[in-house]
């Protein structure tokens, strides 16, 4: 069984629209602050620190499935549905309570900041994303 990487992320204010849901945009920014909590605080627990060397994000796909009030954090679960040689897919699921309210994808993709190209995964890497790795 795939393993998921769970988070729970606060919904501010500031995420609302005019109608008192959740702006549709704010979406990516919740998807964003769980993604860097396991590549960035997650793999830091499994002592790795090169995907905070860079990711991009090649593409984002979102499906909404009902609207999300303002008031507790959503819980956002995700995993790895799809590794390359030069990039990964995380996919998500974000639950308002114990409903799911939207499914996301975002091809990631491993990039050296400092010389301004994308780089392959690493066997360290790859080793951190396996147990994700839907099966």
């Amino acid at each position: 069984m795939t393993e998921r990487f769970v988070y729970d992320v606060p919904v501010r204010w500031s995420d609302m629209d005019a109608y008192g849901h959740v702006n549709n945009a704010r979406f990516l920014t919740l998807y964003e602050e769980a993604r860097v909590a396991m590549f960035f605080v997650g793999a830091r627990k499994h002592g790795l620190g090169s995907f905070e060397e860079g990711i991009v994000i090649a593409r984002h796909e979102i499906d909404y499935l009902r609207p999300v009030d303002y008031g507790d954090p959503v819980r956002v679960e995700m995993w790895i549905s799809e590794v390359r040689a030069a990039a990964f897919t995380v996919s998500y699921e974000l639950y308002d309570g114990d409903v799911l309210a939207s499914r996301a994808k975002s091809v990631c993709v491993p990039y050296h900041l400092a010389q301004g190209h994308p780089r392959r995964l690493s066997e360290a890497e790859r080793e951190f994303l396996r147990p994700y790795v839907a099966s």
